[in-house]
């Protein structure tokens, strides 16, 4: 039987907990292959006797494998999560004498992947470091990527299955983390509420757009694309009007609140009627007789995080038709604002949801800007919305790259490695080129962000930025194209090898969507630059 040792701790409330460790052995090849209830897996043993009868899979698989080395065919049927999760610890007896184990060394979540093309050029092991990146930035990836492992990664994966949306307590600990201060970026950085400390000890001074990128990047690693939305898809497009836009008091009463996640806001602008043609939006906002409220009557669909948010800040009609007639207003959740869940392709974390305004009374002091003057504060919002949301879609292309090539290096079939295959090194050769074209454009965009200012940015990026969403989108059609092609069934199956490429083949036309079509972003691009274009030019 399994020898145990006592462990005594004391908490902070001093009571003292005992907890009971197992103590492993140091086993011999030949001790092991004697004993046919123990396999061994990466230099590690366990007991797998009583196991065999519940496994999933059914036992038969043990026959062959008993008291041997199954780390092959372990790694050929599972995840390596599989053996670290539910069952890999309370069957593990013991380790190989005088050996380590090189495969759990080699996945650690928190460490940088070794993986080719595992991480963004600057990160990835033997380049030279890149201009766009200091010190800062490095130790700022490395807290993120700790932060999240411990705090976000368990609830994430659970939530992507079960639809769970992400609870109060994960906003408030993002909050006072600066995970949600990290991923508004630069325009929240120089009021930064008590109580917020930012990854990597950085200081609001030093904090620039590629901190902000990172920040993106690290939640996508998550690889869990509706629960990521849940944590705050709405909360940076809906937080930067109110911090640029809002009245002094209102703006100081929200913004501390939503950073530290003790509110939760969302953005609520399409409606049934109206996608991309924004000016052409239905819901209403009509003062009372006294002038003091606007009373709002209309209903926004596809909102995400609408199902939990405290405040929506709502595109709104206040005059005649068009782009001219549009208000913004920060409307705060009453008995007259209702929410019903919409189901999405993703998971139902995301929290998505229809929006009902039925006479909502709304005091005139929450209006954003100035009144039917609130289509340029949406349009000043695309930018920073876009190149959030093409960051993290290159990050979700790049976590299906990792997981290709690790799977065809480990899969053997018809005798050697997937990777002698040439047809599946064109389709692999095809999407990393994919990425890192894009990646590399949206590096020289992120560049120009910091260096311009927020006007000029609006004035200069918008069709750059736009036609960057496109390709990137683009991007993300060929790498789930060829890595479902390369992982084949598995990566049509919602749990095992494949979830990481099953869930973002799942999404990805959303992200083709949202945020402007991939037709108005292509349209949008070539117009912004038709209109810098010199009338004289010739061939």
């Amino acid at each position: 039987s399994d020898v145990y040792k006592r462990q005594v701790s004391t908490q902070s409330t001093g009571r003292s907990l005992v907890k009971m460790t197992k103590e492993l052995r140091s086993l011999t090849r030949d001790e092991v292959a004697k004993n046919k209830g123990w396999i061994v897996i990466d230099s590690n043993v366990y007991d797998i006797s009583r196991f065999r009868n519940i496994h999933p899979g059914g036992n038969e698989v043990f026959d062959e494998y008993g008291g041997q080395d199954a780390t092959d065919v372990f790694y050929s049927l599972h995840r390596h999560e599989v053996i670290t999760g539910k069952y890999g610890p309370k069957l593990k007896i013991g380790t190989i004498s005088g050996e380590t184990s090189k495969i759990s060394a080699s996945n650690d979540w928190t460490a940088l992947s070794k993986v080719p093309f595992g991480e963004t050029p600057h990160f990835q092991p033997g380049f030279m470091p890149s201009p766009f990146y200091a010190a800062s930035h490095e130790a700022f990836k490395l807290h993120c990527r700790k932060i999240i492992d411990e705090e976000l990664r368990e609830p994430a994966e659970a939530g992507e299955v079960s639809g769970e949306m992400p609870s109060h307590d994960i906003w408030k600990m993002m909050g006072r983390k600066g995970l949600l201060a990290a991923r508004i970026g630069v325009a929240c950085m120089k009021d930064l509420p008590s109580g917020i400390t930012l990854p990597g000890n950085l200081s609001p001074d030093e904090f620039d757009y590629f901190h902000e990128m990172i920040c993106h990047e690290e939640i996508a690693r998550l690889a869990t694309p509706g629960y990521n939305d849940g944590l705050g898809a709405g909360f940076w497009i809906g937080l930067p009007p109110v911090i640029k836009f809002a009245q002094p008091q209102v703006r100081e009463h929200v913004t501390p609140a939503v950073l530290l996640g003790d509110k939760r806001i969302c953005l609520s602008i399409t409606e049934p009627y109206t996608g991309s043609d924004v000016a052409g939006i239905k819901t209403t906002a009509t003062k009372t007789a006294d002038g003091k409220h606007y009373v709002i009557n209309g209903c926004k669909k596809w909102i995400t995080n609408g199902e939990f948010a405290d405040y929506f800040v709502t595109a709104v009609r206040t005059g005649g038709k068009g782009m001219k007639g549009v208000s913004m207003i920060l409307v705060e959740r009453t008995d007259d604002l209702s929410t019903k869940h919409l189901t999405a392709a993703y998971s139902k974390s995301a929290g998505t949801s229809l929006v009902m305004y039925e006479g909502v009374k709304v005091p005139v002091e929450n209006l954003l800007g100035e009144e039917n003057k609130g289509f340029s504060i949406i349009v000043s919002n695309f930018n920073h919305e876009r190149w959030i949301i093409l960051t993290t879609v290159q990050q979700y292309c790049r976590n299906c790259l990792q997981e290709a090539i690790k799977w065809l290096n480990q899969r053997q079939a018809f005798g050697k490695s997937l990777t002698q295959q040439p047809v599946l090194r064109y389709k692999l050769g095809q999407a990393i080129a994919a990425v890192e074209a894009s990646h590399a454009w949206l590096e020289s965009v992120t560049h120009q962000m910091n260096s311009m200012s927020y006007e000029d940015q609006n004035a200069k990026l918008g069709g750059m930025i736009a036609l960057l969403k496109y390709e990137t989108t683009r991007t993300a059609t060929l790498v789930c194209d060829n890595c479902v092609q390369l992982l084949g069934g598995r990566a049509v199956t919602r749990h095992g090898m494949g979830k990481v490429i099953q869930r973002f083949n799942m999404a990805y036309k959303i992200f083709s969507v949202y945020g402007g079509s991939e037709e108005i972003m292509a349209d949008l691009g070539v117009r912004q630059a038709m209109r810098n274009m010199d009338p004289h030019a010739r061939m």
